[in-house]
Formats: C-alpha cells, structure tokens, sequence
C-alpha cells in the first residue's frame, strides 16, 4: 500500500474536522422582510430595522427646495429611471438626514418597494461586500451615510468611490447612495489649508479627497433657519401631537429656549417642543 493510500483516511478526517469546525456561511439576506436595514460587519449581515424614527415629511420647515429635489431623485430612483447620488451638507441641525428618511417614508407611501440601508462610516471599508451582496439582489436600495467626513489620516474616502463611480464593476444599478455632512468638501478647512501649505505639490494635495464630493451628482445645501421657520417647527410639532399652547406663551419660551442654547435650528426647535410636551405630561408616539 502507497502512502498516499495511507494518507487519505487521515486527510479526509481532518478535511471534516475543520469543515465542523468553521462557521457555517452566512445565508443571503431576505431584502423583503422590512423596509429598513442596517449594515453591520465581523460578520457581514443586514439587520432589519422594525421601526424606523423619522419625522414626517411635512413637519420638515424651511427645507423646501431640497426636500422637492431629493423627493423627485429617489422617486426616479424607484421607478427605475437614471438617479444621482446626493450629498446634504450644511448646518447641523437642520434635518439632513431627517429629510434622506422622510423622503423615504414618502416613496414607500406612494407605492414603491424601495428598500434603505444605513451604513456607518467606520464601516466604509467594507462597502465592497456590501454592494456584492446588493448587486444580487433584485430590489432598489437607497444606501444612506449619516455624517460622513474624514480625518487628516482617514483612508476610509477610498473604499467610498466603489459606491460613487469607481471600479471596474461600478454602482449596481439598483443602489443609490446619499450622505450627509457638516463639510461641503467631507473635510475640515483647517486640513485643507494645511495639506496644501506643507505638500510638494499644493495643488494636488487634496485634490483626491475633495474631488470625491464632485462624484456626487446632487449638493443639496442646508442653512440656519430664521426665527419664523424655528417657531413654525414648533408650531408644527405642537398641532401634530396635539398639544395646545397659547401662542404668546410658545413664542416666549421657544425664544428664551434657542437663546439658552446658543443655535436655533430643527434640532433646537424639537427639543424645546420635547420639554414642553414632558411639562404638560403629553406623551411623543410616532
């Protein structure tokens, strides 16, 4: 008898034992067993997401122009026409990604099946599997980034141009993806400015980390609001949760409130309504 004829029992077992002894592979995502998802890794998988907290889209003030233009994009999206990917960038505060689900919401009411995943920004560099596993499959998928910006050593801006329009493969042509920042360039100024003073060659400094906001085809910009806006929020959240308020005593306390705070914004004007609603013992559902 050969050795390799004496070699065989033992490498088969061997082979079983360490098919036993690795995990077993992670089975394909059911994409239509909830309308929300969150992508987490070590391993790989999608999260279903029950309920997703959201505003409604009318309660959104003051964002009146980008709200239509997003609105129109994902529902092109959703019928399956061309759609860019969309950056919301501006002041913190002022519903940027309250609106990405908001827009969300209002496209799934009217219809359409379209599915949103949220993809934190640490996990960025594992954006590739994502889109191998999305690629598969036959729904569309709005791919949101909440807060997205990127450091002075920050390589994680790379594995976001497989989604944006790099790779030989490029997007699937059923993800869309929109993020939001506080920076229009997803950098801070001062790095800029600093890459550029200190680099051989200034001009090509930070061109490639700039550049990647110039992949989105939508800038949608977002801006402090004025007082009236801040009170119409409130106003707005009040009607929609039925809380009655004398309108002199609102004004008021929504003003010392911001003063207090040192910003008026969306964010701002929630909270104080938040405040309000636990003084006058209403509960918040929805």
């Amino acid at each position: 008898m050969s050795f390799d004829d004496l070699a065989k029992p033992h490498l088969a077992r061997i082979a079983e034992a360490l098919e036993r002894m690795s995990p077993p592979p992670a089975p394909a995502p059911d994409l239509g067993g909830a309308e929300a998802f969150v992508w987490h890794v070590s391993p790989d998988r999608l999260i279903p997401v029950e309920k997703v907290s959201r505003v409604a889209l009318d309660l959104l003030i003051g964002v009146d122009r980008s709200r239509d233009t997003l609105l129109e994009n994902t529902l092109n999206f959703a019928r399956g026409y061309p759609a860019n990917n969309a950056l919301l960038w501006g002041a913190r505060g002022m519903g940027k990604s309250s609106l990405v689900k908001a827009i969300h919401a209002e496209v799934v009411r009217q219809g359409h099946p379209l599915k949103i995943v949220e993809v934190q920004r640490e996990d960025l560099p594992s954006i590739g599997r994502l889109l191998t596993i999305l690629r598969a499959s036959s729904a569309r998928v709005l791919l949101f980034c909440d807060d997205l910006s990127f450091s002075h050593d920050d390589q994680h801006y790379k594995s976001l141009k497989a989604v944006l329009d790099g790779g030989i493969e490029g997007r699937p042509e059923n993800v869309v993806f929109y993020a939001t920042s506080n920076r229009r360039h997803l950098m801070p100024r001062d790095m800029i400015e600093n890459e550029r003073s200190t680099s051989i060659n200034p001009s090509e400094a930070v061109e490639e980390k700039v550049s990647l906001s110039d992949r989105f085809g939508l800038w949608l910009g977002f801006h402090p609001c004025s007082q009236d806006d801040y009170l119409a929020m409130i106003r707005g959240y009040c009607a929609a949760h039925g809380l009655e308020i004398d309108e002199a005593e609102m004004r008021a306390e929504a003003i010392e409130w911001q003063a207090t705070r040192g910003a008026r914004s969306g964010r701002v004007a929630w909270q104080y309504f938040t405040d309000l609603a636990g003084r006058r013992g209403l509960p918040i559902t929805g």
